[in-house]
């Protein structure tokens, strides 16, 4: 069965995730310095390969003859995290108690979660080896749903702290090298102070400086906090997508600004901005268009581009609706205004059972992503009752 007049939407799976200490004020206790681990690498250079979901770079890796274990890799996180079941699997000594055996946080839901603290005996990718891994243990299961693939992990930025680090986006990898390598790195110096555990420069927008995260555990582009700042948008703010926040769901406000934005020196032409009262932030949707390095020993950030071409104008490709996940069904969660899909009459709580007629347990994040991308139109079934209702859709882009 088909249903008549305009045809449905969907945007994809919005995410500002629970990786829950990035850009947060830390309590006293995380502020101090990381008791050493050890890091060693099997030569000068090793290389990790990773894939992109919805901004995000994860990474596998087979250690001990188990595996293969996925992480996302999040510069925006001041801890590393791993599921109590990957922890069991590799025990590592054991903490004191001390005055903070557990760090309390605020999940994705808005709710209170206390998190234990633990030590990981050994944790590798590729030809790097980390030992004696200070850990916080949190079930990826929201993730792994968001994602449609396992998750058994968040990786920090302090555990590259004695690396240089590099984030391949276009080459799909992550460069790990030593600290002490005096290798020429591709791209300008940004000054960086990571003292909060987390990298923060200063950009440009327009003619003034602002202070933000590098964050690559967030799959928004660049997230602005406006207070104090007057932007001028060439595209006003907007509502979006809904995301899952520290502090619970919260609809997202999307707009284009008129000032440029400078990293080093790259220049990003009228950028679309996430809207925030948060820290201000760059996050996947921006980073992926450059190879950006860390070095953590120097307090400095490198943005490179590679080729001779400018940064691409950022947009948002939508289709105007926020899922949640089972493998059985999507769950439309909220439909942006103003979209198509609104248009059709669709509400939060219908169910999407096929995408192109095969079912929704078949589709992960990065393959719906490439459909939206590359599809003038796609179908969605969606089950009313016993009755399955197929609708023809048309992605559209969020900001002109």
């Amino acid at each position: 069965m088909t249903r008549g007049g305009p045809r449905r939407v969907s945007r994809g799976f919005p995410l500002a995730l629970l990786l829950l200490l990035g850009g947060c004020a830390l309590p006293p206790f995380l502020r101090e310095p990381v008791p050493p681990g050890r890091v060693t690498l099997t030569g000068t250079e090793v290389f990790v390969p990773a894939r992109l979901a919805g901004n995000l770079l994860w990474v596998e890796a087979s250690w001990g003859g188990a595996g293969p274990f996925r992480f996302l890799v999040d510069t925006g996180s001041s801890v590393t995290l791993v599921t109590p079941a990957l922890a069991k699997r590799f025990p590592g000594r054991v903490l004191p108690a001390g005055p903070h055996p557990r760090l309390r946080v605020r999940g994705a839901e808005g709710g209170a979660i206390d998190l234990p603290r633990a030590s990981l005996r050994r944790l590798e990718l590729g030809g790097a080896t980390f030992e004696e891994v200070e850990v916080l243990l949190y079930d990826c299961a929201p993730l792994s749903a968001h994602l449609g693939l396992p998750v058994d992990g968040v990786l920090g930025f302090p555990l590259f702290r004695d690396l240089l680090l590099t984030l391949d986006y276009p080459g799909s990898r992550l460069i790990l090298r030593p600290r002490t390598l005096s290798a020429v790195i591709p791209g300008q110096p940004v000054p960086a102070d990571a003292a909060r555990r987390t990298p923060l420069i200063t950009v440009g927008l327009g003619e003034r400086s602002l202070l933000v995260l590098v964050d690559s555990g967030s799959a928004a582009g660049f997230s602005l906090n406006p207070a104090g700042l007057s932007p001028r948008y060439v595209v006003s703010p907007r509502e979006g997508a809904l995301l899952g926040t520290l502090a619970g769901e919260r609809p997202q406000r999307v707009a284009r600004l008129a000032e440029p934005l400078r990293l080093g020196g790259q220049v990003i032409p009228e950028p679309v901005v996430d809207l925030t009262d948060e820290l201000s932030a760059l996050g996947g949707g921006l980073l992926r268009q450059f190879v950006v390095t860390f070095d953590p020993g120097r307090d400095r950030v490198f943005f490179h581009r590679p080729g001779v071409e400018a940064p691409a104008r950022m947009e948002v490709r939508s289709s105007g609706l926020s899922f949640t996940r089972t493998p059985a069904y999507w769950r439309v969660a909220a439909v942006i205004p103003g979209s198509p899909a609104a248009a059709a009459g669709i509400v939060p709580g219908e169910l999407v059972v096929r995408i192109n007629g095969d079912p929704v347990r078949n589709w992960d994040l990065a393959r719906f992503e490439q459909l939206l991308e590359g599809a003038e139109a796609f179908t969605l079934t969606f089950l009313e009752g016993t009755t399955e209702v197929e609708a023809r859709i048309a992605p559209f882009n969020l900001l002109p």
